[in-house]
């Protein structure tokens, strides 16, 4: 058994209660598609009155190929100008080969109150190994934003975890006071914004072809259901 694999399900189950305690589950159009839990594969989506997205992404193929996904991603309603969550895990068995957190700035900037909150709990936290962030990450990601890789021991994945599901409580208790402080318009644009720059990343589709799921499939998950762009 895989200590580090184990971890990560307690966290995976530990943000669907999160998500459940503070939200209605919704059934995004095409999304049952890539909902496949039979087949290793899980998508679920939950919102509030300030929450327009809170996105779960796992694809365990921990005894196909030895390997483990999981994304996580939650955006505030259009009038709200709080940061987007985010939190990504890749791991094999005796290792996370990537973990990325972030709290990224929509609308209201990076010296939004959440924003400098953020920066202020993970400063302590430092990788044993960082990821170097490509320009497609650099134009949306925060200065703290924890890139780690090849992270090998128990104590440092607990770190990235206990981090990224402390915020994430956080993070929904915070964002509804910051409701009605920002136009539609302004922060459609900036979603995205990020959006669009999370398409850029070549990294996921490549993996998921990786583990054998369908070629059209993944084109279209990673585009729609992703990080699908606002109309």
């Amino acid at each position: 058994m895989s200590v580090i694999w184990d971890r990560l399900i307690s966290c995976q189950n530990e943000i669907l209660d999160i998500f459940e305690s503070n939200g209605k589950e919704i059934q995004e159009p095409g999304m049952d598609h890539f909902n496949q839990p039979d087949n290793g594969w899980i998508n679920r989506v939950w919102a509030n009155e300030s929450v327009r997205r809170a996105h779960i992404d796992v694809v365990d193929a921990r005894e196909s190929h030895g390997l483990w996904m999981m994304h996580v991603c939650c955006f505030p309603v259009l009038t709200n100008d709080a940061p987007i969550y985010g939190f990504d895990v890749i791991a094999g068995k005796n290792k996370m080969t990537g973990a990325f957190h972030d709290f990224s700035a929509s609308s209201g900037g990076e010296e939004h109150p959440l924003c400098e909150w953020y920066q202020e709990a993970v400063k302590d936290f430092v990788p044993s190994k960082k990821r170097e962030l490509p320009e497609w990450a650099q134009n949306i990601f925060s200065p703290g934003m924890i890139a780690a890789g090849n992270v090998r021991t128990e104590e440092e994945a607990v770190q990235i975890i206990d981090l990224a599901i402390n915020n994430l409580k956080v993070w929904f208790e915070s964002v509804p006071q910051y409701d009605g402080n920002a136009s539609s318009e302004i922060t459609g644009g900036a979603q995205n914004y990020y959006c669009h720059n999370q398409q850029q990343n070549p990294h996921t589709p490549r993996v998921m072809k990786s583990l054998g799921l369908n070629e059209a499939d993944v084109e279209k998950f990673c585009t729609d259901m992703l990080f699908p762009k606002l109309a």
